[in-house]
């Protein structure tokens, strides 16, 4: 769209927005002209370098070697003046990075590598010299080292002409680094006749295919044939070969780490890997001690129990007959339905499963007449026992039963309101009875106040039936619903 259409004026754009409204002349792509001079002058001028003697620079700006103090000016000491340059870039020359470069000095990279080729050539036949020398004077028993020495110089030889080919069948892959990425130069392992991974199936809802990192962990082809498959998917060489092994170390370093183990995989992968197959070492040999002890202990039944001559020889003798339906008419017991609970299970020295013997209601064991379910079977020692124990039982609530018949109900005893035996001839006296109350209420006065206790107090224990029934009566009881109303 720079240039205007044939229908319009062609010596110029139309449109304001076509044309380079940012163009200017002055703008250069040039570079600097490094290490030209243009003037040598023939003595000292003012103004110049102190050091070096040109007019371009100062002397704190001066790269030569520094001039002594006093020393006169000749032509050799004054240096020429540098071409010195300005430019005013466009957009694309101040972003160039190869601008000012010159490819004719690459050719000096080159003859390096070359010279260090031919350097490398040239001390191979010297050695190859003198094997040749020390062949000769050993004898005919050096032929063989001989041929040797002629095999390795073959490999050299093709090594360096393999470092001469170009990067063929190499692709940059981009490194995951702190710093932002590096790239490393990484052998592409496909045939190029093969069929690309992300081209075995051009269904959208297919595998994922990951453009990135050239990656498919799915099958594309799930319904295929396996014989005929030669991609699995990722997660397949993920989960085979040697990446379990590496997954099952990965794991074991960090399990050791975690119980103060000072393993490192990254840091030491040698020492990893010699612990985890120690680990595995001492973890069978566990294994075969604790097996072992077991065995010793209750034996191997798999090995005492022989198998039936008819199944280890594939035949027998057994004659069975058939009728028209399939169904066995003579020469095999018909089988008992099986009940998915454990049959005839004897538990604690029993004989008899638990229900066998009824009584009472209740269940028990026939071998001993229990009806426990966790008792320990005594056998019919037990069962005499427990019929001596019924019998005392029965003896004994028999004699009770006869005894509490001739026992005579005992005479209720009338005790006193304060805890005594009533006597019969107990007669209280009303004045006695009135000045034990005035007494109680006057003790009961002195209690609530100690204020209006005496000094001299008179102490007499005796005590009346009167003194007795006043302390009943003015006895405060704390079930009484009415003890808030009583003065």
């Amino acid at each position: 769209m720079s240039s205007a259409p044939w229908y319009l004026n062609a010596e110029r754009p139309s449109l304001k927005h076509q044309r380079k409204w940012k163009s200017d002349p002055n703008y250069t792509k040039s570079w600097y002209d490094r290490g030209a001079k243009i003037f040598q002058a023939d003595k000292y001028r003012k103004g110049a370098c102190e050091n070096c003697g040109a007019l371009t620079h100062d002397a704190k700006a001066c790269m030569e070697r520094p001039r002594k103090v006093g020393a006169k000016w000749t032509n050799k000491h004054i240096a020429p003046d540098e071409k010195i340059e300005t430019f005013e870039l466009d957009y694309d020359g101040k972003r160039d990075r190869w601008n000012g470069y010159d490819a004719s000095t690459y050719a000096r990279v080159i003859e390096r590598y070359e010279a260090r080729d031919e350097a490398r050539k040239k001390y191979l036949k010297e050695q190859q010299l003198k094997k040749l020398e020390k062949s000769d004077q050993n004898g005919e028993d050096a032929v063989s080292d001989e041929d040797e020495d002629e095999d390795d110089l073959r490999v050299d030889e093709a090594k360096v002409d393999e470092s001469k080919q170009m990067d063929f069948a190499k692709v940059e892959k981009r490194v995951r680094t702190t710093g932002g990425g590096s790239t490393g130069t990484v052998r592409n392992l496909r045939i190029r006749e093969d069929t690309a991974k992300y081209l075995l199936n051009l269904d959208v809802n297919s595998a994922h295919y990951d453009p990135k990192t050239r990656s498919m962990r799915e099958d594309p082809l799930p319904d295929a044939d396996p014989n005929e498959k030669f991609y699995e998917g990722d997660n397949q060489y993920r989960n085979s070969g040697q990446a379990m092994e590496f997954k099952e170390l990965n794991i074991h370093a960090w399990e050791a780490f975690d119980k103060g183990q000072d393993v490192h995989m990254q840091a030491a992968p040698s020492q990893a890997e010699l612990l985890y197959k120690n680990f595995k070492v001492m973890k069978e040999k566990l294994k075969s001690q604790t097996k072992d002890t077991i065995v010793e202990k209750y034996g191997n039944a798999a090995d005492e129990d022989k198998l039936p001559r008819e199944l280890l020889l594939g035949q027998s003798e057994r004659q069975v007959e058939y009728d028209r339906a399939g169904r066995i008419i003579k020469g095999q017991e018909a089988a008992l339905p099986k009940s998915k609970y454990e049959e005839d299970v004897y538990i604690n020295n029993h004989t008899t499963v638990w229900g066998s013997w009824w009584k009472d209601h209740q269940w028990g064991y026939k071998c001993c007449k229990q009806t426990i379910r966790n008792s320990y079977c005594t056998g019919a020692a037990g069962i005499e026992a427990a019929e001596a124990a019924s019998d005392l039982m029965k003896a004994n609530i028999a004699r009770k039963e006869a005894t509490e018949e001739d026992h005579k109900p005992a005479e209720e005893k009338k005790l006193a309101t304060w805890g005594t035996d009533i006597p019969d001839d107990l007669v209280l006296d009303e004045k006695l009875l009135a000045e034990s109350l005035k007494k109680e209420d006057q003790r009961k006065r002195e209690e609530k106040d100690e204020r209006k206790r005496k000094y001299n107090v008179r102490w007499n224990d005796e005590v009346t039936a009167e003194d007795m029934e006043a302390y009943r009566m003015k006895k405060v009881h704390h079930d009484d619903p009415m003890k808030n109303f009583l003065h």
